[in-house]
Formats: structure tokens, C-alpha cells, sequence
């Protein structure tokens, strides 16, 4: 019996993060007999890659030097041609380049997909990369967007044909994320009772550039100087990144670091979430956020920045609130009327957690991305 069909995913780096959790769960969820996987990561993975669950799923690592290395565009030729997948599937704009590799090796389908903006180029209207994408449209038999935001960009900016366009919304593992019941978990790591009283607020991403995680700590710095009762806050910020130290400096001048927590990256995402009140999403740029959707899961109300798609999951006043970007004095007010309206912070919370059990289940994105793959095939 033939094998099945190879698929190479390329991208930047397998670790922590939306676009490499997406990832995993596509992967882990495909039906085994449909298709194989390899993972090729232009610069190294870490131990997120334990998170694969199937053991034929082989990752390769490139180490890519910063900058046009062009090394690693050879090193790419040859790894396609000794895999000899049937399709490359790309992320993003750090691999999109390496579609010319595929192109070269004679890879039969070449998919290329749009998760968020590069920290570079946060809203898209860097002319280079506009013109770049423009280039290598004509490599690339199928587009996959992630936010109708990116969509448009695709159609508007770079002019690819709206037949090679299919837009997939992020699923969320809800046997994985869901509602707390009780009282909140334990955390190895998080002081004693640090989580047992008053009002949680919590993220959860990379701490770098368009993450933007200090405006998040300056609202919470705000909240705290307006709140009748200041020491029932808590703020949780996941994640590890050069905004860190930063955030931890204003936090320490601002005499709260005693209420905070910032422990770095964890692998314990779903039961840190179970532990939150309040998710907030502060990021100045965004496609479509795994990490609103787990909140949501979770039954949290989130307060997210009005950019990318995070307007397609959040709905303002229903299941949360958005808020302009790198605005803490709004963020802050956001904060402040969940803390004094309670019956408001849990129905907002069970409106999120409506919404993603009947718009954004793992089965519906896992059947999206197959009927792609698929439509190839049915095309011979």
C-alpha cells in the first residue's frame, strides 16, 4: 500500500506560540492514514515539539543566521529534494521566501498561510514586503489567511486572485480548555494563595515588539491607583521575551510587584487560564489569536486591542471589550468596570465560551485545512 501524501510545513521557529500551537493541533488531529508531516524550522525547535503526538513526524532544524542567509535557501533545496513532499505549506513572512526552494525541488503544491503580521511590519504597509509577496504569489497555487483582515490585504494590497484564496479561522481543543469549576487550581511555581482572592487579570504570548504586554502592565498600574480596594489585583503575564524586564522594572517602581506574576514561559497554559478572572489581549497587531480563543474556552471575558482579527472573535460588549491599541488609560477603564461589575465580567465570559463552541471548534479548522490539501488531489 502506497504511503501517504508528505506534507513539509515550514516555519520560522517551533516554540511556544500561536501559529506553532495551531500547527501541532493540525497535525496531531489529520487523520493518520490521510496524510504524513514534517516540520521544518528555518532556525531551531525547543521541547514544544513534545507536544506532537504522533512519533512519524520528523523536525528538522536549518539555523538560520539572522539576515538574507542564503545558506539556508540551499539547505532547504536539498532537504526537499531528499523528502520529495508532495506539498510545502509555509507560514507567515519569514518562510514565504523559501516557496522558491519548493518551486525549484519540483514540490507538486505549494500552500502558503497568514497567521499575523511580522513584528517588523504590524499593520502591513511596509512596500518591501507588499512587493515581496506580490513576487512570490506566482509560486504559490493557494493562499490561507487567517482573519478576514488578512484577506483583504491579500486581495487589496498584494492582488492575488480571490479563487486562490481560502480563509481558515483557528480552532480551540475545548477537551483541553474549558470553564473552571471550584476553586482555582494550583499552580507549581505561582506564590501561595496569590490567585485564591480578588480579581485575576492575565496574557499569555511572547513578550517582544508587537506583543506590546507593557501596556498592559501601565493599565494595570492605572487600575490599581483608581480601585477602591488595590490589593485584591492580581496581574499574570506568561511568556518570556525582552519586554520582561521591562515590564518587571515598572512594576517594581510602581510598588506592585508583590501582586504580580510574570514567570516566564509554561507549558501549563489551560490550567493558568482556569485561574484567571479577565484575559486581556494587548497587541498592536494581530491575525487570528489562538490564545482570545482559549480564554474564550475558558469561559473568561477578554478585553483585546481593536486590530487584526481580533474584532471577529471578540464582540465589544457581548463577550468582552476591545480597546485601541497602546491606550492603557481605556484598557484600564475596561478593567475597572469588570471589577465593579461582577454579573457583567461572568456573562461576558459565558458569551465567549457560547461562541466557540458553536464557531471555532478544532474539528471544523482540522476539516477546513484537509479539504484544501484534498482539493489538490480531486484536481488530477
Amino acid at each position: 500500500m502506497p504511503q501517504p501524501p508528505l506534507i513539509a510545513h515550514v516555519i520560522y521557529r517551533l516554540g511556544m506560540g500561536g501559529l506553532e500551537n495551531g500547527l501541532v493541533n493540525l497535525i496531531n488531529t489529520l487523520p493518520p492514514e490521510a496524510y504524513r508531516h514534517a516540520i521544518i524550522c528555518l532556525t531551531d525547535s525547543t521541547d514544544f515539539k513534545q507536544r506532537l503526538s504522533r512519533p512519524d513526524v520528523a523536525v528538522y532544524e536549518l539555523h538560520k543566521q539572522s539576515g538574507q542567509d542564503w545558506c539556508s535557501f540551499a539547505a532547504m533545496y536539498r532537504l526537499l529534494k531528499t523528502l520529495r513532499p508532495t506539498i510545502v505549506h509555509t507560514r507567515n513572512l519569514a518562510a514565504i521566501e523559501y516557496q522558491t526552494c519548493a518551486f525549484l525541488a519540483g514540490v507538486p503544491v505549494r500552500v502558503h498561510g497568514e497567521h499575523g503580521w511580522d513584528v517588523f511590519d504590524p499593520d502591513g504597509a511596509n512596500i518591501k514586503y507588499q512587493w515581496l509577496r506580490r513576487l512570490l504569489k506566482h509560486f504559490i497555487h493557494r493562499f490561507i489567511p487567517l482573519s478576514r483582515h488578512l484577506e483583504s490585504y491579500l486581495l487589496d494590497k498584494i492582488h492575488v486572485a480571490p479563487g486562490k484564496i481560502t480563509r481558515i479561522i483557528n480552532g480551540v481543543d475545548t477537551r483541553i480548555f474549558y470553564p473552571r469549576t471550584g476553586d482555582k487550581p494550583p499552580l507549581s511555581g505561582c506564590p501561595s494563595g496569590f490567585a485564591d482572592d480578588g480579581l485575576v487579570i492575565g496574557t499569555i504570548g511572547r513578550m517582544h515588539g508587537v506583543k506590546d504586554q507593557i501596556t498592559l502592565v501601565k493599565a494595570f498600574i492605572i487600575t490599581c491607583q483608581r480601585a477602591a480596594d488595590s490589593q485584591c489585583l492580581r496581574l499574570v503575564i506568561i511568556g518570556d521575551g525582552p519586554l520582561r524586564a521591562e515590564a518587571l522594572a515598572l512594576l517594581e517602581r510602581a510598588g506592585l510587584s508583590a501582586q504580580a506574576w510574570l514567570p516566564g514561559a509554561r507549558n501549563d497554559v489551560a490550567e493558568i487560564l482556569r485561574c484567571l478572572d479577565i484575559f486581556v489581549l494587548p497587541s498592536q497587531a494581530e491575525g487570528i489569536s489562538n490564545t482570545i480563543l482559549e480564554a474564550m474556552a475558558s469561559s473568561l471575558p477578554v478585553i483585546a486591542t481593536q486590530v487584526g482579527g481580533n474584532p471577529e472573535l471578540v464582540l465589544d460588549g457581548v463577550s468582552g471589550r476591545l480597546t485601541p491599541a497602546q491606550d492603557a488609560e481605556a484598557m484600564a477603564g475596561h478593567i475597572l468596570a469588570y471589577l465593579n461589575d461582577g454579573d457583567m465580567l461572568r456573562e461576558h465570559g459565558r458569551q465567549g465560551y457560547q461562541r466557540v463552541q458553536h464557531n471555532f471548534s478544532l474539528t471544523a479548522m482540522v476539516a477546513n485545512y484537509q479539504a484544501v490539501y484534498d482539493s489538490f488531489f480531486q484536481k488530477e
